[in-house]
């Protein structure tokens, strides 16, 4: 069976890979953009985004945060600094590998995508926005902050799914959410969230394998949206602004999706995805 898949896999790229047709999709701002109808691929399982992400991790979501942070780590990245970034001397990551991590917002993780083929329009109905990837450079103790107040509509029921838009897919990290304790709620932010005054519901074990470390800086990849700030994103916010070296690059995140499943999974995605890996326990 699984030649039987391989083969018509392989047959269907092909085709897709001459095709040259193009469609278009109005994204959630109104703005018209062309998809590329020659961007196939195929999975083995159903991906689960819409209300399953904002509940917690979902293989959908280890996708896509795994797509940014190989983007970051295997140098691709580096193509994509504006050139006033390079021009002054941002070229690269200021951190090794081992300090890189990525985030990506539950709630722009629209929909599903079922098992079999899916192209370009389906993941434009995933992420229904222009959001292009952004690096902060943040200490582990504000990386452990931005994941306390995203989690903070945890456990994700009727009353609390409008906040758990914020909760966080991760890669490069295994934390802890203890959903039961109670959330130390500061001021208001946006229509949903509060600043968090304190740490006490998550904990981060590990990063990328190696003990978390409060002092240390740690590169977040994400999306220009969370950088500035979106939903309950201030503490990111407010370390890209003490840090000139946090930048938004000119890279769609579509297309690094993309890109991660052409160079990385060879358009296929595998049992390897076939649940979530376990990043983040949710108690």
């Amino acid at each position: 069976m699984k030649k039987i898949i391989g083969f018509v896999l392989a047959a269907v790229l092909c085709l897709g890979g001459i095709s040259g047709f193009a469609s278009t999709f109005t994204d959630a701002h109104g703005n018209t953009i062309e998809l590329d109808e020659t961007l196939e691929a195929y999975t083995d399982v159903k991906l689960l985004g819409g209300d399953s992400a904002r509940a917690g991790e979902t293989n959908l979501g280890d996708l896509w945060a795994d797509a940014l942070r190989w983007f970051a780590v295997s140098g691709k990245i580096n193509e994509f600094f504006e050139e006033d970034d390079v021009r002054a001397g941002i070229t690269s990551l200021d951190v090794d590998e081992a300090h890189v991590v990525a985030l990506w917002n539950a709630g722009n993780l629209k929909t599903d995508i079922e098992a079999g083929i899916f192209n370009a329009e389906k993941i434009a109905e995933v992420l229904p926005y222009p959001n292009k990837v952004a690096v902060v450079y943040m200490t582990g103790a504000q990386l452990l902050e931005q994941l306390e107040a995203c989690a903070q509509g945890i456990p994700c029921g009727t009353e609390t799914v409008d906040a758990c838009a914020a909760f966080m897919q991760v890669s490069g990290l295994a934390c802890t959410i203890r959903s039961q304790e109670t959330y130390d709620a500061g001021e208001p932010v946006g229509d949903f969230w509060f600043r968090a005054n304190s740490v006490r519901r998550v904990s981060i074990e590990t990063v990328n394998g190696e003990a978390f470390d409060p002092d240390a800086v740690y590169a977040v990849i994400t999306s220009n949206a969370n950088f500035n700030g979106m939903d309950v994103s201030y503490v990111m916010k407010e370390a890209a602004e003490t840090n000139d070296r946090s930048v938004i690059t000119t890279a769609v995140v579509r297309d690094v999706v993309w890109m991660y499943l052409k160079e990385a999974l060879n358009n296929r995605v595998d049992a390897a995805y076939e649940k979530a890996a376990g990043r983040i326990i949710i108690e």
